[in-house]
């Protein structure tokens, strides 16, 4: 580790932490229903909308009106993509003539993109038209990140309101979320993409002749669009199959900052505009402040991994002063690709910047831990802050417990539906990807894709259905995954990591919302002090990630101490 590495970490923090006021603030206002700079301009194509879809923006929903809504929604979405993928030969701007996508492929890509996932089994550039990317993939990236947002917003609701079943009306939270938000900063964002060097046409592959003078088909696209809302969503899901690994999607160190900061600003602002709405500010700085600090432990982990190397490349008498670099771009630096892989797992991203699979055993550990501790820090925009207010819920359940005081978290009690609730919430996670791994381990369909037997290989099955429950879409690249058995089931396990988390959540919201505000009291614990930080912090490892370690124990770091002892898988 190098002093120079934290300052480049420590200045993308920052940048970050600086835009999650302003942002989060805007936000807030956004779903207030306030006016804001952009109302001018997108207020009468907000009420548009509202006109032909026959909806009142005054009109307010219940729990499950909106629960409804939101699944409705998005299997509408899966059937419109699914159908985009099938019929890819038929459609317009298709230059490259490529066919339909398989079926199991076609479910498991419609799946991962409506669910914010973004697992790709394919590689983008030789698999997908130029329509599918567009108006398949893209379409999806904005509405799923919408999605989450606008169940993130119904729960913040239920603890500003009192004595009522309303959370709002997610055809309005979706539409505010991606005219107001998505859209926006989308934009932005693609036209400094493009001014970095990203791609940005409808061209087919053209051919280049190398220097050696080979022919090599170069393939281009609208790439920078899709850059940007694959960020800004959280979605991952890159246009080419290396991801930002590829000097089309991520070029140079700035584009590389750039990613970063897009990551995590929408989904940490809105953290900020969870204690704005509620009227405590501090609140949001000390969620965001969890993040924070697991994110640079996280970061700390495996740029420490990543630059003291791999011992068997010492033993073999090679220098390893750079550290383990396989799989990486020198361009990014250790730092930035330890950052990143940080990031992309704490947030449910799931965009690379170098390969995980190629990663030390301890730097492979710490994304795959980071999305078993359920995509919270600071996690999906929108899932990440409902995700987060779950574990915050648990955790005033313990404080509760230890003082002996009904628990309160800003000013509602939490009884006994709501922490039945929330444990089932938590416990989708480790029963899909527990449960999936432990069918593929032993099984000839689940074994034969492995590229690496032995503890690594059990790392690649674990890290496909973890990354897959969790919503992330970031693999170890060694194992096949299209087939018919990991398409179906990743596919099923991201349905399930997405709606069985959040059909509990706002269940939890309805019974909140329903429930008199209680002032808070001297006996009131207070969850916005550093005390509160600390012990979410634990209930998020003990709860969140505890239960995966002897999986852990098996993968990981069994390879880490059979290297340590000289010994390769």
């Amino acid at each position: 580790m190098t002093i120079i590495g934290w300052v480049q970490i420590g200045l993308v923090l920052i940048a970050t932490l600086l835009l999650a006021k302003p942002l989060g603030l805007y936000m807030a206002r956004v779903f207030s229903g306030e006016r804001t700079w952009l109302s001018p301009v997108l207020s009468p194509v907000e009420t548009g909308f509202y006109k032909l879809a026959g909806v009142r923006r005054e009109d307010e929903q219940g729990c499950l009106s909106y629960t409804f809504s939101v699944l409705a929604f998005s299997l509408a979405g899966l059937l419109a993509l699914f159908a985009i993928l099938r019929l890819q030969g038929v459609l317009p701007f298709n230059p490259q003539g490529f066919g339909p996508v398989a079926p199991d492929l076609a479910f498991n890509t419609a799946v991962s993109f409506v669910t914010n996932t973004n697992w790709q089994n394919y590689a983008g550039e030789s698999t997908l038209s130029n329509f599918s990317q567009m108006a398949g993939l893209t379409v999806q990236n904005f509405l799923s990140a919408a999605t989450g947002i606008a169940v993130a917003m119904a729960v913040t609701r239920a603890f500003i309101r009192s004595k009522t079943s309303a959370l709002g009306n997610f055809w309005v939270d979706m539409t505010r979320a991606t005219l107001y938000v998505l859209l926006p900063l989308a934009i932005i964002v693609a036209l400094a993409f493009v001014a970095l060097g990203l791609p940005q046409n409808l061209d087919a592959n053209f051919v280049a002749t190398t220097l050696e003078g080979a022919q090599q088909t170069i393939a281009t696209g609208p790439v920078a669009s899709q850059e940007a809302i694959k960020q800004l969503g959280t979605n991952g899901g890159g246009f080419f199959n290396v991801n930002a690994a590829h000097p089309f999607e991520n070029p140079n160190a700035f584009s590389n900052y750039l990613n970063i900061i897009a990551m995590l600003s929408i989904s940490l602002a809105l953290v900020y505009s969870f204690g704005q709405m509620v009227g405590n500010r501090r609140q949001g700085w000390a969620l965001i402040s969890v993040t924070i600090i697991m994110l640079v432990v996280g970061t700390g982990v495996v740029f420490w991994a990543e630059t003291a190397g791999n011992p068997l490349l010492h033993g073999a008498g090679l220098d390893v002063a750079m550290g383990n670099f396989e799989g990486k771009e020198v361009r990014f630096g250790q730092s930035m690709n330890a950052l990143y892989a940080a990031v992309t797992t704490g947030l449910s991203d799931g965009g690379v910047n170098a390969m995980h699979s190629s990663l030390t055993p301890l730097g492979g550990l710490v994304p795959m831990f980071l999305m078993q501790l359920g995509e919270v820090l600071p996690g999906g925009v929108g899932s990440g802050l409902y995700g987060m207010l779950v574990f915050a819920i648990l955790a005033v359940f313990v404080a509760g417990l230890m003082v002996g005081r009904t628990p309160e978290f800003m000013g509602k009690k939490i009884e006994a539906r709501e922490m039945k609730l929330a444990m089932l919430a938590i416990l989708i996670l480790p029963f899909v990807i527990l449960g999936f791994t432990a069918i593929s381990a032993v099984a000839e369909f689940g074994v034969s894709p492995i590229l690496t037997p032995g503890p690594h290989g059990l790392s690649e099955i674990l890290y496909a259905f973890t990354s897959a429950a969790g919503n992330n879409g970031s693999a170890f690249g060694g194992l096949t995954g299209n087939t018919p058995w990991y398409n179906t089931t990743l596919g099923i396990a991201m349905m399930l990591g997405r709606f069985a988390y959040i059909v509990p959540v706002l269940a939890i919201a309805g019974s909140l919302a329903a429930k008199p505000r209680v002032p808070a009291s001297s006996g009131t614990f207070p969850t916005d002090r550093p005390l509160f930080v600390g012990l979410i912090i634990g209930i998020i490892l003990i709860m969140g990630g505890l239960q995966f370690f002897p999986a852990l124990a098996l993968g990981p770091i069994a390879e880490h101490f059979a290297m340590l002892a000289g010994q390769s898988f």
